[in-house]
C-alpha cells in the first residue's frame, strides 16, 4: 500500500512540473510535437528510474553522517554529505550518456529531433530534483526510491505529453496575436497546474478515518473537563457560602 500511495502521489500530487515547476526548459522547448515529447518523456522516466535508486544507495552507504560505518568503527564519524550534489550529478550524467548512445543508435530520427535537449537532461533540474527530494524526504527503502523515481518520471512524462497535445491543437485555434507561442503555453500550464492541485485530496482518506477515530476521544475529554469545571465551581460556591456565614 505504501508503494502504491507513493507512486500515485509522485505522479499527481507532487508532479515535477505542475507542483514544483522543475524541468521547465525542456518542457517548453520540446513540447511542440507529441512524438518528440513522448521520446524525451520516455528518456526522463528511464533516467529517473535508474538514478534515484542509485543515488539512494550512495546517500545511505556513503554520503550520510555515519554512513561509512560499514567500513569499520573508525569511519563512523565521517560526514560526506557535502558531496551530495557532485555525486548525484555524476550519476545522472553517466545515465544520460547511456540514454544518448542508445537513442542515437536505435532511433536516429528522434535523436535529431531532440537535438541539444537530450544531453541537457544531465542538467535538467527535474532529474536532480528527484534525487534531492528522495534525500530530503528520507525515503526509507530502495524499493520506495525506485517507485518514487518511476512515478516522478511518469508525472513529468504526462505533463509534457499533455502540453504537447494541447499545443498541436492550439495551432488551429484563434489565439490572440499577443498570446501566441509561449504566452498561451504559460497560461495553459498554469491552468493545468491548478487542475492538478485537485488531486491533493486523493490520499486523505486515511487522515479522515484517523480523525473520526480521534473524535470520540476528544468528546470524552471535553466532557470530563466540563464535569471537573462544574465540580470546581460548586466547591468554590460552597466555600464562599461557608466564609460568608
Amino acid at each position: 500500500m505504501e508503494h502504491l500511495e507513493l507512486f500515485f502521489k509522485s505522479i499527481f500530487i507532487d508532479n515535477m512540473v505542475f507542483a514544483t515547476f522543475l524541468g521547465m526548459c525542456s518542457y517548453l522547448a520540446v513540447s511542440k510535437k507529441v512524438s518528440t515529447a513522448v521520446g524525451l518523456g520516455a528518456a526522463v522516466i528511464f533516467v529517473l528510474a535508474v538514478t534515484v535508486p542509485i543515488n539512494w544507495l550512495l546517500d545511505q552507504y556513503i554520503l550520510q553522517p555515519g554512513a561509512l560505518s560499514w567500513l569499520g568503527a573508525e569511519y563512523a564519524d565521517y560526514d560526506l554529505s557535502f558531496l551530495s550534489f557532485i555525486m548525484f550529478i555524476a550519476t545522472i550524467a553517466t545515465m544520460v550518456q547511456l540514454v544518448e548512445i542508445i537513442v542515437e543508435k536505435f532511433a536516429p530520427a528522434l535523436y535529431n529531433s531532440l537535438g541539444i535537449f537530450l544531453p541537457l537532461i544531465a542538467v535538467n533540474c527535474a532529474i536532480l530534483g528527484g534525487s534531492l527530494f528522495m534525500q530530503s524526504r528520507e525515503i526509507p527503502t530502495l524499493g520506495l526510491s525506485l517507485v518514487y523515481g518511476i512515478g516522478s518520471g511518469i508525472g513529468w512524462f504526462l505533463a509534457i505529453l499533455a502540453i504537447a497535445a494541447i499545443r498541436e491543437k492550439i495551432r488551429y485555434s484563434q489565439v490572440p496575436p499577443a498570446l501566441r507561442g509561449l504566452g498561451i503555453t504559460f497560461i495553459t500550464t498554469g491552468l493545468m497546474a491548478i487542475g492538478f492541485m485537485s488531486f491533493g485530496g486523493m490520499l486523505t482518506g486515511g487522515d479522515e478515518e484517523a480523525k473520526k477515530e480521534e473524535a470520540p476521544k476528544a468528546e470524552i475529554i471535553k466532557e470530563d473537563l466540563e464535569k471537573a469545571k462544574k465540580e470546581a465551581e460548586a466547591k468554590l460556591a460552597d466555600n464562599t457560602k461557608k466564609i460568608t456565614e
